[in-house]
């Protein structure tokens, strides 16, 4: 998202940070350009790319491949796709307003402008779709679902309340509308399965759960009830079990969503991560034949009978209580809180398990310029513990102009020429600087779909988008 640092030093101010949703990967935009890191190892931030020599005011990756899109402060009508670990670049389209976001997947890449959205497909970098004249959203909200078995994007459906419009990107068609929120939007995500939609209005204070495709509300959690606030980004880990949303304020909520046992087996098992049911029976001391009650399990159905008998008490008098009481009441709150060093910065945060180990992580990009990671208990919950803190802005030491030298050596797409570190990339990059096209030549069978284009392909460079 963008971060929009103001004031301060322009050397060091952060535009844009994006995070992947399985925590792996970020890009982060600058005055002078963009960084791509791996966070996979949580005690390490390592730099995959560094690029110097424009304002960066958008940069998105698409997951862990080459392919980065880019939008400079300087030119924000400009989308440039590249592939970086070649130093080149795949195609540059003008658009008519300003672009505010980009979401990229294996199929699509979705450009978002205030009243228009336009569909790129990932193979040929062709337009393949348009949606005209949407509602005005001027923060370019639009999450896109990366599962291979939906395909889906949602944006506002409206300017002055919270309707979310569910686009079919398979059938180029809107599949359905959700009145999520009386206020109008102001942060949108995915589930890592596209089943589950995660909706917040600018008031802040409440975030709601959506089924996907049946547009059914599922749950819904209270952030706050002391003041509206102004939510800057929601994220789902990529087991479907925590959500990260994070705000104006100094706290980032991390919420615990209701999730079969087996389902919750099934999506830890890659990771190591045993259930908590399964641990707990561990504890209670080993397992029992199918269908024999342990003495735990006789203790905790006694239990659980006391407590429906006394909540059959507490339930009575909330059915005369208003509606938007009992309400409130039933809102689930926080399971656990991220407590920030400073309050009052625009923030984008990820919750997941990056080193692929048990314990889960949030991870919160700020901008007074750190990444901070903390570790979040997976019984308690409560307030997390800082595990590691980075620095995402150059040192003045780091930073330097890019020579007159290093400037001539530039090729067409703004790229400097890199060593590649693995990967595919093009095997010639032609330009014709009369007729501002560039055509992508590869022989590489196994290259992604978008480096494998014809030798006829030629994508405009300047001209406006029809």
């Amino acid at each position: 998202m963008s971060l929009g640092a103001q004031g301060g030093d322009p050397l060091a101010s952060l535009l844009f940070v994006s995070m992947s949703q399985d925590c792996t990967s970020m890009a982060v935009g600058t005055q002078h350009g963009y960084k791509l890191y791996s966070t996979q190892n949580p005690d390490l931030l390592d730099q995959v790319y560094s690029f110097d020599g424009c304002d960066v005011r958008i940069v998105e990756r698409l997951g862990s491949s080459s392919l980065v899109a880019m939008v400079s402060l300087s030119q924000p009508r400009k989308l440039k796709v590249c592939h970086f670990k070649k130093g080149t670049q795949i195609c540059n389209y003008s658009y008519p307003h300003s672009i505010l976001s980009v979401r990229m997947s294996r199929e699509h890449i979705i450009v978002i402008l205030e009243e228009g959205i336009y569909l790129h497909s990932s193979a040929t970098m062709k337009i393949v779709h348009t949606i005209r004249e949407t509602p005005r959203n001027p923060l370019g909200l639009c999450a896109i679902c990366h599962s291979k078995e939906t395909k889906y994007i949602a944006y506002p459906g409206d300017e002055n309340k919270g309707d979310v419009l569910i686009f079919d990107t398979c059938n180029l068609a809107c599949s359905l509308i959700i009145p999520a929120h009386n206020s109008p939007l102001a942060a949108l995500a995915f589930s890592a399965d596209g089943r589950q939609l995660a909706t917040a209005s600018s008031k802040g204070t409440v975030i709601r759960i959506w089924s996907i495709p049946e547009g059914t509300r599922l749950t819904e959690f209270r952030r706050g009830l002391r003041r509206p606030v102004t939510i800057y980004s929601l994220s789902f880990s990529s087991d479907g079990l925590y959500l990260a949303s994070s705000s104006n304020t100094e706290t980032v909520h991390i919420f615990k969503l209701d999730q079969p046992q087996e389902d919750r087996s099934a999506t830890g098992g890659d990771a190591g991560r045993k259930s908590e049911g399964a641990a707990a029976a561990a504890a209670a001391g080993g397992s029992s034949p199918a269908g024999t009650p342990t003495s735990a399990t006789k203790a905790d159905g006694q239990q659980q009978g006391w407590m429906s008998y006394l909540g059959s008490f507490v339930a009575a008098p909330l059915k005369a209580l208003p509606q938007q009481v009992t309400e409130t009441l039933s809102e689930k709150r926080a399971f656990a809180v991220v407590k920030l060093p400073t309050p009052d910065q625009r923030t984008v945060c990820c919750v997941g398990y990056p080193d692929g180990k048990s314990l889960p992580r949030v991870m919160v990009a700020c901008t007074d310029g750190h990444l901070y990671t903390y570790t979040i208990n997976p019984q308690e919950g409560g307030e997390c513990s800082l595990y590691k803190q980075h620095s995402l802005l150059p040192t003045a030491s780091s930073h330097k102009e890019p020579t007159q030298e290093e400037m001539a050596s530039t090729p067409v797409g703004g790229l400097a020429n890199l060593s590649p570190r693995g990967g595919h990339g093009f095997d010639s990059l032609t330009a014709d600087s009369n007729s501002s096209s560039v055509c992508v030549l590869s022989d590489d069978e196994s290259a992604p779909a978008s480096a494998r284009l014809t030798p006829t392909h030629t994508v405009s460079l300047d001209a406006d988008v029809p």
